[in-house]
């Protein structure tokens, strides 16, 4: 996996982030809400003596540290490139890091967040909360099936799926305690609320939010 952000802001200065599928290695002064322990979820599994820095806090910082004074919702031109083709968008810096920020923390190396990596092979910028819905469900299905042509129990009741996405909001909530006291801006905490209110829809809301695709799908059928 080979992805880049290329932004460019109001005041003409422009930012590039790469994401590969190895997770960020920062060295040197780090800053203190980078450590483990700083807000660590509360079902998190690593140890401060194995890993003294938190994975995903680490992969965000760059992002954290580019944009922490921003306002979220200046209007922004984004550039999203990867091995196989190019997407483009104006849009909200929010959205923008939105899109960033969740592909960056499922390749992370965090062990709660790497169950969306598989996910984030086949990345899609900008989705909306029906296609993230969409996305998810699918996956999460098709995991599934090839669970079951390897002699394993399927859960077809997307159980499983319902009880990573609370998984998931542990991690989102910890993440935005880090990163508040440092954030002078709300751009990067707006992406992270955004993108907490989409996995809690998962969660919270999964037998309405498939409703609504269903009804969807019985449509006209166009595409």
């Amino acid at each position: 996996m080979n992805v880049t952000y290329h932004f460019k802001l109001e005041d003409k200065r422009s930012e590039t982030f790469k994401v590969t599928d190895r997770p960020a290695d920062l060295t040197g002064n780090l800053p203190s809400w980078t450590k483990l322990e700083h807000c660590q979820c509360s079902n998190c599994p690593l140890k401060p003596s194995e890993s003294p820095r938190c994975p995903a806090a680490v992969e965000i910082l760059p992002v954290v540290n580019a944009f922490q004074a921003e306002d979220a919702y200046q209007r922004v031109n984004v550039e999203v490139t990867d091995d196989r083709r190019s997407y483009s968008k104006g849009t909200t810096l929010e959205e923008a890091l939105r899109s960033l920020l969740g592909l960056k923390m499922a390749t992370s190396g965090c062990p709660v967040l790497s169950e969306l990596k598989s996910m984030a092979v086949h990345h899609l910028p900008f989705a909306s909360n029906d296609e993230f819905i969409m996305r998810s469900v699918s996956h999460y299905l098709l995991q599934q099936y090839l669970a079951k042509r390897n002699h394993q129990e399927p859960d077809w009741e997307l159980k499983g799926l319902v009880e990573r996405n609370q998984r998931l909001q542990l991690v989102n909530q910890a993440l935005w305690q880090r990163i508040h006291s440092v954030c002078k801006g709300d751009s990067n905490l707006k992406a992270l609320l955004n993108f907490f209110s989409m996995a809690s829809s998962v969660s919270f809301s999964l037998e309405s939010q498939l409703r609504k695709l269903e009804a969807k799908m019985k449509g006209d059928g166009a595409v």
